[in-house]
Parts: C-alpha cells; structure tokens; sequence
C-alpha cells in the first residue's frame, strides 16, 4: 500500500471538468491502480512460483521487496529526471518500460530475470506515482477541483492492493506468468490514450536543486510509515505461505482470506481528512501503530492457523486498523511543518522511508522462517519491528502540533 498526499493545489483558478479533464484523470487513475497493483499481485503467486521453480521462502520474496527496492531508489531522483524530460515525457517513457518489464518477467523462468524486471517496474512507478500527481496539478489548478481529483486519484491508488489480490488468484489458474504478463496490455492501452490526451509539459528552464530537510515531525512520520509498512507486508507473507503449508487452500481461497487485511482502507480513504482534523494526526498515528503492533503479539498468542476466524482474522483486522487510523495522518504529518519549497522532496523521501520498510523486514522474515523451521522467530521480529513504530510515535504525541488542516485532504 503506497499512497501520497501531495501540496495542496495553488490555483485558484475555477477549472470546468469538461470531456478532456475526465479522460485525464481516468488515465492517470487507471495508472494508478495499476501502480498499486504492483505492491500486492505477486504475493498470492509466490509460493506457486517458488513450487514451480524450486525456490526457498528468502530467494522467492524479492519478487515483492524487489519491485520495492526500485520504488524506493529511484523516487527522491524523481523530480530532476521530470524536470529534465518532462512530466509528460518522463510518464509515457516509464508506462512504455513498465509494459516492456512485464513481458520479459512474464516470458522468464529465470529468478534472476525475474527479480530485474520487478526491479524496473519499481523504478518505473517510481516516475508514474509522483508525475500523475503533478500533472493533475497543472490539469485541475482551482483549489476545490483539485482537491477532488486528487481524492479520486488517492481512492484509486488505495483499491488497488485489493484489485491485485483478487487478480492474481483469478491469473493463476491459468498459471503463475500471467501475473506478470497481465499488466503489459493494460499498460499499452493507458500509454496510447495518455499520448492522445495528456496535456504538454509547462516550459522548464531550472532543473530542481536538492533540499536538504530537516524536520522533526518529517523524520518521526518516516520511521512510523517504515516501520508499519513493514510490519504490514511481512504479516501477509507469513499468512499467505501458512496457508500454503498447512492448510493447502487454492489462490482465490487465499486471496478471500487476505481481503479483509486492505479492504477497510478503501472504505475509509474518503473519510481520512476529516479523522485527522477531528482527532489529532498524532493521536491516529499513535493508535494506528498500537493496532499494528497488537497484530503480531496477537498471533504470537494465538498462531493457529487452520481456525482462520479466531486468529488468522483478527490478527489481519488489527494491522489493517494500523493503516486505516494512522496512514493518512503519517502523510499529512511528514509535510505539516515543511516550507513550501521544500515539500516535493519531502513528500519523495516520506515515500522511499515507506518502501524501505518492506525492503529491509520481508527478507529478514523470510530467513528466519527458513532457517527456524516456525513462524515464531518471524513474528517475533515483526513484533519487534511494531514495537519500535509504537516507541516511535509515542514521542510524537510528546511533541505534537497542530497540522494547519483548512480543507479536506485526501489520502
């Protein structure tokens, strides 16, 4: 789960949605849900994959934490390739390598190839994320129709997890390559209607100097989302090959199972701007890491996990309440107190922090599951990890001020 939210719209210029707006916003919403699809389709797939190809539990996660080292590599140098391509270019180029990575990963038997193109796609969502966003910026420049076509774009990014959960179990009963293959036509379809209508770049003649930022509230919001995003992902891994172990369910059973773990999010992303104006980012953020951290210690206690609705289930519900009440309000924290001209990289480094939590825990919980035999030492480590966001932003309630929210943010 990746999403953003960016500045609020300068403008306040009355923009008419007029036929061309809509086509827009739809392509870069289409874009978007494939982009989140991304951080989820593989992950009922894996351990079909590694059956297939003989690979272990710590070889088979890169697929995931792969596509997340290349998100989190590219994305603080994302600003000065679009400054120097363009955001219409850059975002074309990256959907054309997006589509040629998914066919190579798709057609390959080879780990290794595998690995690379997950890497690719990461660096090309890397572009896409943070470009759509700017160039709905420029599309939609009043401040209230930019703020709604940014809430329909974050509503998008947030159903996509789900959208990859329920695809991936549909793709693999005709065989695992169809995950990686699936997003290449859509890609395509998105790239030859964004060549008709996406609007032409601004003239730029200053490429963007880096910023340093250096920001209390920035620091702790990155640490919160790292930490959570990690304890996240690691959880579903762990539940998705217990299910394969032990219980031996089929994908689309696995999937089901997994649903509840993302879609009170969907639900709840029209809603965040206000929970965060009535009850304080800190305070959500506090509890959000609380939940996710009970999610782990819960299935410490209870790790059974053929009686699904008694501990596989609540423990899902707990790190999902982890997002829901805290996700958007980390967002909304990491810029709160960042000048103007320092907001898009802080933005970019808030989102690297998020995926470097994957990239740093999935492996270390697949190696201890591997070399343990149990899922205990794994979740202990989660339980640590959960542990060090909950410590985390505890002192942020210690520190807390209020965000100048006048306006409803989206997620």
């Amino acid at each position: 789960m990746s999403t953003a939210i960016p500045a609020p719209g300068t403008g306040t210029r009355p923009v008419r949605w007029d036929r061309r707006a809509w086509a827009i916003l739809v392509i870069l919403s289409g874009n978007m849900v494939l982009d989140s699809i991304e951080v989820s389709v593989v992950l009922v797939a894996l351990p079909s994959i590694g059956a297939d190809l003989g690979l272990s539990l710590p070889t088979v996660q890169w697929l995931m934490s792969g596509f997340a080292v290349g998100f989190a590599t590219l994305l603080p140098l994302g600003r000065r390739i679009t400054a120097h391509w363009g955001a219409r270019r850059a975002y074309l180029a990256a959907m054309l390598v997006f589509a040629a990575a998914s066919v190579i990963g798709g057609l390959s038997d080879d780990i290794a190839i595998l690995i690379a193109t997950r890497v690719v796609k990461g660096f090309c969502v890397a572009l896409t994320a943070p470009t759509g966003l700017a160039i709905i910026g420029t599309t939609f420049a009043g401040g209230p129709q930019h703020r709604r076509a940014v809430s329909i774009y974050g509503l998008f990014g947030a159903a996509g997890f789900t959208v990859g959960l329920l695809l991936s179990a549909v793709l693999l009963e005709a065989g695992w390559h169809w995950t990686f293959l699936f997003p290449a036509p859509v890609a395509l379809v998105l790239l030859l209607f964004g060549l008709r209508v996406l609007p032409p770049d601004p003239p730029r003649d200053v490429v963007p100097r880096t910023v340093a930022v250096r920001d209390g509230a920035l620091v702790r919001s990155a640490l919160g989302a790292a930490t959570l995003n990690g304890t996240y992902q690691s959880l579903l891994l762990l539940v998705t090959f217990q299910i394969w172990d032990e219980l031996g369910w089929r994908p689309w059973q696995t999937a089901l199972a997994l649903l509840p773990a993302c879609v009170p999010l969907v639900l709840t992303v029209p809603f965040a701007g206000r929970m965060v104006a009535r009850f304080g980012a800190a305070r959500l953020i506090a509890l959000g890491a609380l939940a996710a951290f009970l999610a782990p210690v819960y299935y410490l206690w209870r790790p059974w996990v053929d009686a699904y609705p008694t501990t596989t289930l609540p423990a899902l519900l707990l790190v999902e309440a982890g997002f829901v009440l805290s996700f958007a309000a980390l967002n909304m924290q990491a810029t709160a107190g960042v000048a103007v001209e320092n907001r898009a990289r802080a933005v970019s480094l808030y989102q690297a922090a998020v995926q470097i939590g994957a990239v740093v825990v999935l492996p270390l919980v697949a190696l201890l599951r591997t070399a343990f035999g149990s899922d205990r030492p794994a979740l202990l480590l989660i339980t640590v990890v959960g542990a060090a966001g909950l410590l985390v932003a505890l002192t942020g309630i210690r520190h807390r001020r209020p965000l100048p929210i006048r306006r409803k943010v989206p997620l």
